[in-house]
């Protein structure tokens, strides 16, 4: 028994659908048998008594024993001609569901394998294979974005990184073989370099807590009108640095919404500054909020400047994403600002959103929020 129950263990799906399907193929086949010569004789003679052929005993006698015979050979060539059709369907039936699944399996080995570009083509046995097929090539697809996003990941953050080491490593070297000297000039760009690590490392673990969900929010009921008046005042020095000019509007009889205003202040802080850093001086940036038709409160952050590519806009919010990277790094932006603020709108059940016409026409950031 061990043995036999080895040998099924080892079974393929295909050989189990076989043994199966001829199981059934076997059951039909002895119940058609036992039925057939269950009732067959039976009502063979009633006829025949019916007929009038009581009378004729040994002629009776002889037709049932000829219908027998002939049922029972016709019987007989019936079920083997259907048992030896039914093996042949079920044959090529579990060899096509077998090969399906196989390719699934095949692909599957690839995709551990880190070999992400392994769609599953459809094997038309329906609308679940299809849709395992369908199912299996779209999370290959995200797994192979997801690679690529790490490897990206690790690219901007090896360069972070190694930037500012190298500047003060070089700086510190030049200071002990009596180069250059440590004067106050030496010890502001050194304390730079450290804040800017420091700020690098607490935007990853911001993100990161975020994008996990390990995020604590002191959600209170707030008004729309408070949270851009907030984000005005916080941003107004920038602003007047940049020379642009920097306005609040707010839409009569906005909700409140229930949130941390504290994140949602850093939301739109990031925003404005983000806004800011790309709009020339002379430029105007808004910060509005409105309601849309179903009650969710709108928070947007507009600008007149450069303006975002369509290539650029799907990426926008994902880590250390740049649509201009040398310009973005000259300007001291590391690219996690926009994905810190995507992970804790979404953390409040929001969404957030880029538009731009296009290079050159402004852009529009908008965060929509539930009403509280």
């Amino acid at each position: 028994m061990s043995a036999v129950r080895g040998w099924w263990a080892r079974r393929g799906l295909a050989a189990r659908l076989l043994v199966a399907l001829g199981v059934v193929i076997g059951v039909g086949t002895v119940t058609a048998w036992v039925v057939a010569a269950a009732t067959g004789p039976t009502l063979f003679h009633e006829h025949m008594v019916r007929a009038g052929m009581g009378a004729h005993q040994a002629t009776i006698l002889h037709a049932e024993e000829a219908f027998t015979s002939a049922s029972a050979l016709s019987l007989a060539v019936a079920l083997l001609a259907a048992v030896v059709a039914s093996l042949a369907v079920s044959v090529v039936l579990t060899r096509r569901i077998g090969r399906s699944l196989g390719s699934v399996t095949a692909a599957a080995r690839l995709v551990g394998a880190g070999r992400y570009d392994t769609p599953v083509t459809s094997a038309g046995l329906g609308v679940e294979f299809d849709e395992l097929a369908a199912s299996f090539s779209g999370m290959a697809a995200r797994l192979a974005e997801a690679e690529r996003l790490r490897a990206r990941l690790l690219a901007d953050v090896a360069h972070e990184v190694r930037t500012p080491v190298a500047t003060i490593d070089a700086y510190l070297e030049a200071v002990e073989d009596g180069v250059h000297p440590l004067d106050g000039a030496t010890v502001h760009l050194l304390r730079e370099q450290g804040r800017r690590l420091t700020r690098l490392a607490d935007d990853l673990a911001a993100v990161t807590r975020a994008e996990s969900g390990d995020l604590e929010l002191d959600r209170r009921r707030t008004p729309a009108a408070d949270l851009v008046d907030a984000a005005v005042r916080a941003g107004a020095e920038r602003a007047a640095t940049a020379r642009v000019d920097l306005t609040a509007t707010v839409e009569p009889g906005v909700p409140d919404v229930d949130v941390d205003a504290q994140r949602l202040a850093q939301v739109l802080d990031n925003l404005v500054t983000n806004a800011l850093r790309h709009t020339p001086p002379g430029g105007h940036v808004t910060v509005s909020a409105r309601s849309d038709a179903s009650g969710r409160l709108l928070l947007q952050v507009g600008d007149d400047g450069e303006g975002i590519g369509a290539e650029h806009l799907p990426h926008l919010f994902e880590r250390f994403y740049r649509a201009d990277t040398a310009r973005d790094r000259a300007r001291g932006g590391a690219g996690i600002g926009l994905a810190i603020s995507r992970a804790l709108v979404e953390a409040h059940g929001g969404t957030i959103t880029a538009d731009s016409p296009g290079p050159g026409q402004g852009a529009v950031f908008t965060v929509v929020l539930p009403p509280a």
